[in-house]
Order: structure tokens, then sequence, then C-alpha cells
């Protein structure tokens, strides 16, 4: 089974989904998985994790809603309030609903470089680790520090990181990130996913071998098994094509045996949101 661990769902309200700008005018609309099934069929992906794009428990129970109508949804990544003194609460209503694979935050809008340390999140994520969700993290490099600070500390919790912590493709900075990125993935309970990459280049004017060096440090910091694709659709349709985002990774990763493509393309994803991949 391939799977696209990495993607979004929304009835487009433009003052809750004010984050999408006139420049991103082509994911202004609506998308819905009858949207995306074609791009899967074509493509060869055969199921998606669901995740949230608003901060509210009605978009959690909206994907929840949307995988009892589609198979192609193998898993989803919701909201709740982390901070709240009834996180226990809401993930013990939300428990029930076993395509609930983990949770995320829109850690990258907080202005707050310490965000993750706060006491009322960190006991959030030490709610995650009792019921053995996964937290996906979505930072800016602000957080990185606090990031690093947050993962030593909750070393039972499963982290994913998204997107590979969106490196700056587009000026070609590379060494800050590069560093961050040997210091997380020395925690062995953290993955990555190779996600949005295009977004990050100079877009739509990027080149396959922009995003080589990125992928290879990933690679040779996270290993083979602890990496997963992901689109980032539809966000991604700002940059690249579904057939595009999944060619960055492909160029990338020619030198991986077929084991190695089975892991990155599904087999990681299955083991670290808990799903069975066949």
């Amino acid at each position: 089974m391939r799977i696209d661990a990495h993607q979004h769902f929304w009835i487009f309200d433009p003052v809750r989904d004010a984050w999408i700008t006139e420049k991103m005018s082509a994911i202004r609309r609506n998308f819905l998985p009858t949207d995306l099934s074609f791009a899967l069929k074509e493509n060869r992906i055969d199921g998606v994790i669901a995740v949230q794009a608003d901060q509210s428990t009605d978009e959690t129970q909206f994907l929840v809603d949307l995988s009892t109508m589609y198979a192609m949804i193998k898993g989803v990544v919701g909201w709740v309030d982390l901070r709240s003194p009834q996180v226990a609460e809401q993930l013990a209503y939300f428990s029930q609903y076993k395509i609930i694979k983990g949770y995320r935050h829109i850690i990258e809008a907080e202005a707050d470089a310490d965000f993750l340390m706060q006491p009322s999140f960190l006991n959030g994520i030490k709610q995650l680790t009792e019921y053995n969700y996964t937290y996906d993290l979505l930072i800016a490099p602000r957080h990185y520090a606090s990031t690093l600070a947050c993962v030593e500390a909750n070393p039972n919790q499963q982290f994913v990181l998204d997107h590979m912590a969106k490196p700056n493709i587009r000026d070609k900075a590379f060494d800050t990130w590069a560093s961050f990125m040997e210091k997380l993935a020395a925690f062995p309970n953290v993955y990555c996913k190779v996600s949005g990459l295009a977004v990050e280049a100079q877009w739509p004017d990027w080149e396959l071998d922009d995003f080589v060096p990125y992928i290879d440090h990933a690679v040779a910091t996270f290993g083979k098994d602890r990496l997963m694709y992901g689109s980032d659709w539809p966000v991604s349709l700002v940059a690249a094509s579904y057939a595009e985002s999944i060619a960055i990774a492909d160029h990338a990763l020619k030198g991986f045996t077929p084991e190695e493509q089975f892991a990155f393309w599904g087999g990681n994803a299955a083991h670290f949101y808990k799903f069975k991949n066949s």
C-alpha cells in the first residue's frame, strides 16, 4: 500500500481560512475526497492521512465524518486544545473514533518561541502519550530550541516532523536548518515527513535538483526507517501538481532498495500511525 501521509480537506471559508492569501488563489475553494480520488488512482496512492487545517474540535469531527464515507482515509490527525484543563476529557471523547491516530497544533503560527514548553501545553503532550496518540510537529525556525526541549522532555511520545521543518529552499539556506535536523533526529521517537517541499522553493520555477540536498540530509539524519512521504495537498497545488510532488521525492530517492522504497511510500507511515498496510 502506498500512502500519502499528509494532506488536507476543507470547505473554504474566507474568514476562517484567511491564511490562504490571494497569491494562493488556486486553493481558495473547497477540497474534498472526491477532488483527490483521481490523482490518487493516477499516481498509485492507496490511502491518505487527513491532517487538520483548522484549530477546532469541529475540524476533528469533520475529518472523522469524512472517514466514514471515504475508505481512502486511513487515519486522521485532529486537533484538541492541548493547553486546556479539560484536554483529558476532550481526548476521552474522541477516543471512541479509532480512525484518529494523533493530533497537531499549528505551532508555526505562534509568535512565542517557547510555545511548546508552556506547562499547559506539556500537560497536553503528556495526555497524548497516555492515550498512545502521535503528535505532528509543524514549526518555524524560532521554535527550533523549544522543539528540541519538548521532545527531550517527552521520550515516550511519538512525534513526527511535518514538511522537514520547512527548509528555505527558495534562498538555498541550509546550515541552521541542517543542524536542527541533526539534533532532532538524534531522538529515536521522532519521525519525519518528506512533504510540502515545493511550496518552500521558488515557485513555479523550481527544478527537481533543488530539493536533493535537503532530502539527502533528511535521509542521512533520520535514516530510511523514520521517513514517510506526504503531499501536503491541496496546499502543495500553489507550487506543484500532485504528480510533481511525488516526483520531487522520487527523484531524490532513486538509490533506495525495493524494501526501502516500500517503507518510505507506506510502510513507515503505517507503523507510525498504526494502521494495517495491506
